[in-house]
C-alpha cells in the first residue's frame, strides 16, 4: 500500500494551505462603504499592524508541527522495523536448550 503522505505531496499541501490562508486574509480587508466614499471611521483603525505577523507565526507553527510529526513517524517506523528484525532473528536462531529438552540432542 503506498504511503499517503509522500515527499512530493507535502509541499503541495503546504501551498494549498497558504493559498487558502491568503484568501481568508484578503476577505478581512477594511473596504467598507464609508471608506470607499472617502469618510473613514475614526473609531476603527484602517489596518491592523500585527495581522501579517500573526499569520506568518501561525503558518510557521503549523509547518513546525507537520515536520515534528513527520520526524516522529519516521522514528516510529525505524523502531518498528528494528523490532521486526529482532523477532526474525530470534525465530531463526538455534536454541540448544529446546533441543535438549525435547531429547533431539544429547
Amino acid at each position: 500500500m503506498p504511503e499517503i503522505t509522500t515527499a512530493r505531496s507535502v509541499p503541495a499541501l503546504l501551498l494549498l494551505f497558504c493559498a487558502a490562508s491568503l484568501q481568508f486574509i484578503s476577505g478581512r480587508s477594511k473596504d467598507t462603504p464609508s471608506v470607499k466614499n472617502g469618510k473613514a471611521d475614526e473609531n476603527h483603525p484602517s489596518s491592523h499592524p500585527g495581522t501579517g505577523t500573526k499569520v506568518l507565526i501561525i503558518c510557521i507553527a503549523i509547518v513546525a508541527v507537520m515536520l515534528f510529526s513527520f520526524f516522529l513517524f519516521k522514528l516510529w517506523q525505524k523502531k518498528k522495523r528494528e523490532e521486526q528484525y529482532a523477532r526474525l532473528l530470534k525465530l531463526f536462531e538455534e536454541d540448544d536448550e529446546l533441543e535438549v529438552e525435547l531429547g533431539l540432542r544429547d
